[in-house]
């Protein structure tokens, strides 16, 4: 599939189902590429009747790199942010939202169906709150409010998270440590084999290996801050779904979301962490196809 200018940036994308069905457009999360999403999840929408389209956020995967935009301390970032001062930032979610809207206008979509995961959940909500004219309905998976006071990561999480890293590793070096952090945040799920989290992690380095694009995209998350006032506008029909076991972003993230949208519908898989467990993919593809197709 080709690569895409929308909204000034270069989006690879992938458009898979017949060109007249209804759309859902996929968002991945922080510093991960459109491949997270399992094939097994995009074939089932698609023979549910759906067209569906993924991306690479920008700066991570085959999407525009923004070398030499300001990738400031994370530490410093998250000072401001708690104190009320402004953190600078390459970008903002709020334009990753917008990319998501333009890759629709670009490709001739009027609306779809929005489901994004953990950062890309946060994008989805800042589309349905920005941008209501192109959303049908919303699926936000294992996000958060970005709430203050909200619980974060498990204390092992968060040491692996603030964790110096090598500036320059070896294709092995950055495939065992890329592995270790998606076991460190999955659900211990019997289906998924023990090489799943290497193969991933080998898949996404020859792809498009790029660590300080993932660190302009936690900043743009500490810099948007709460996003209660702005989810209280949202008015499209809103599913949310998070892992009950999710050691990273803890569940009562995405209760928040759905405690301040209008009519949000809420459901906790147990057998689910930081993840989509091969286990659960039928699980999600019908609650996402049933949630758009209650919608029309």
């Amino acid at each position: 599939m080709p690569t895409i200018n929308a909204n000034g940036i270069e989006i690879y994308y992938e458009d898979a189902g017949a060109p007249d069905a209804p759309v859902i457009l996929l968002v991945m999360g922080l510093g991960t590429q459109m491949i997270a999403w399992p094939d097994d999840l995009i074939q089932g929408l698609v023979t549910k009747g759906f067209r569906v389209i993924h991306y690479d956020n920008r700066d991570v995967g085959l999407s525009q790199r923004l070398d030499g935009a300001p990738a400031g301390s994370l530490v410093w970032a998250m000072l401001a942010s708690r104190f009320g001062f402004p953190v600078k930032t390459a970008y903002s979610l709020t334009d990753m939202a917008k990319d998501g809207a333009a890759l629709l206008d670009v490709l001739g979509i009027s609306r779809a169906h929005i489901v994004g995961a953990s950062m890309g959940g946060m994008i989805v909500q800042l589309m349905a709150a920005n941008h209501p004219e192109k959303v049908m309905s919303m699926t936000s998976i294992m996000s958060s409010s970005g709430k203050p006071g909200l619980p974060g990561p498990r204390a092992d999480i968060r040491k692996r998270l603030m964790a110096p890293r090598p500036s320059n590793p070896t294709r092995e070096e950055a495939i065992r440590l890329g592995a270790e952090a998606l076991e460190s945040i999955s659900f211990a799920d019997p289906a998924r084999p023990p090489s799943a989290y290497a193969e991933m992690a080998a898949r996404a380095f020859d792809r498009g290996y790029y660590p300080v694009g993932m660190k302009r995209q936690l900043l743009a998350i500490v810099a948007d801050g709460s996003r209660v006032d702005r989810l209280k506008s949202i008015k499209v029909p809103t599913l949310v779904v998070h892992g009950g076991a999710d050691p990273l972003v803890p569940k009562e993230g995405s209760e928040d979301i759905a405690r301040h949208i209008a009519g949000a519908r809420l459901q906790i898989i147990d057998e689910m962490a930081h993840d989509l467990p091969p286990s659960q993919v039928g699980r999600m593809t019908e609650l996402i196809a049933s949630h758009a197709a209650s919608v029309g």
